[in-house]
């Protein structure tokens, strides 16, 4: 079987190894695109393409055409995948199956954050979220900042719509002295002065949550389900520096089966949670693999190849996952080919 990965993280490389590496001994061609001939994951696939630099229902058209061209039978993308699932229909016709959630009003709602905050609330309140605000314009920035610090947070903001740590700020009262600014990493931290100032800028800006800071551990949940059934739930704890650690969390994993419960997302996804005070809160939801999954896969959970056989219709057996694993990474060095790149 063919399966076309388009523009991903670097560490779908590892997901790539995972689905050949596969308990039923399938065998995969890999296809991987990306407009960065130099794509690290580029030089894991069988067959490697650069892609157009476009965005939107061109892109689409390009996807059906790629799929069309090469003969691709599974379709597992990260860029445009709400628009994809918006236009699953377009695929089906052409044999391709995508591992993407069919319900595109549901992903449109988890890519962005407001929206998944203001239906968790009315739909699964049993998942606690942290105090927000919604602004667009200087005042109501002011004021939702006011606000979050009479409640005793400190406060922090960042995109409504957006991906990983992009925009994330966490705003502090005073500038930096010159000893913080030479001996004291602060790339994540913003003088509310200077918050200000950035955002007098124009009258009205993209809308951002100004929310509290959650300064506890951050956990992640890889989640691997049918509509019907979720099969697995991991909650991964982000250690200091880069180590990683599989907890067998009771508290996280019965959040992860109500969000099931009421939402049915299919295949896998990815529930991002922090501690305040001992309390998790959400931060967001990915309907997607999330960037961390391999370090989740150490439980003895193949979930890419799980989601593909769920995506396919066959039979998941009952799993049984390890905790209390910690892991890291190191770095390696990687020489780069290119004339294998279509």
């Amino acid at each position: 079987m063919k399966i076309w990965f388009n523009r991903w993280f670097t560490t779908v490389s590892h997901y790539m190894d995972l689905i050949r590496a596969n308990e039923d001994g399938r065998k995969f061609i890999i296809y991987g695109t990306s407009p960065n001939k130099d794509a690290l994951y580029l030089q894991n696939c069988d067959y490697a393409f650069l892609e157009p630099d476009i965005s939107g229902d061109e892109y689409i058209d390009f996807c059906l055409d790629f799929c069309k061209k090469h003969g691709i039978d599974i379709f597992i993308p990260r860029k445009e995948n709400v628009l994809i699932s918006k236009r699953l229909a377009d695929f089906t016709a052409l044999g391709v199956k995508v591992l993407v959630c069919p319900d595109a009003e549901l992903m449109e709602t988890m890519d962005n954050k407001a929206a998944t905050y203001q239906n968790i609330v009315k739909q699964v309140p049993s998942i606690i979220i942290p105090d927000y605000y919604v602004v667009n314009n200087i005042e109501g920035f002011k004021q939702a900042y006011e606000r979050l610090k009479e409640k005793g947070h400190e406060v922090c903001f960042k995109p409504v719509i957006g991906e990983g740590a992009q925009g994330f700020r966490v705003i502090k009262e005073d500038i930096d002295s010159i000893n913080q600014l030479l001996r004291h990493g602060s790339r994540s931290r913003i003088p509310y002065k200077y918050a200000c100032e950035i955002f007098s800028q124009q009258e009205f800006f993209p809308d951002i949550l100004v929310m509290e800071y959650l300064a506890g551990r951050e956990f992640s949940i890889d989640c691997l389900s049918s509509q019907d059934e979720l099969y697995a739930a991991i909650p991964r704890m982000k250690d200091d520096g880069r180590v990683r650690e599989l907890v067998e969390s009771v508290e996280l994993i019965s959040l992860a089966s109500a969000f099931h419960q009421e939402f049915k997302v299919p295949y896998v996804y990815n529930i991002q949670v922090k501690n305040n005070n001992g309390v998790p809160k959400l931060l967001e939801i990915n309907p997607r693999m999330s960037g961390g999954l391999h370090f989740s896969c150490l439980s003895g959970i193949n979930f890419p190849y799980l989601a593909i056989k769920i995506l396919l219709g066959e039979k998941i057996q009952p799993l049984m996952p390890h905790y209390g694993i910690r892991a890291s990474h190191l770095e390696k060095e990687m020489i780069l080919k290119y004339q294998d790149i279509g």
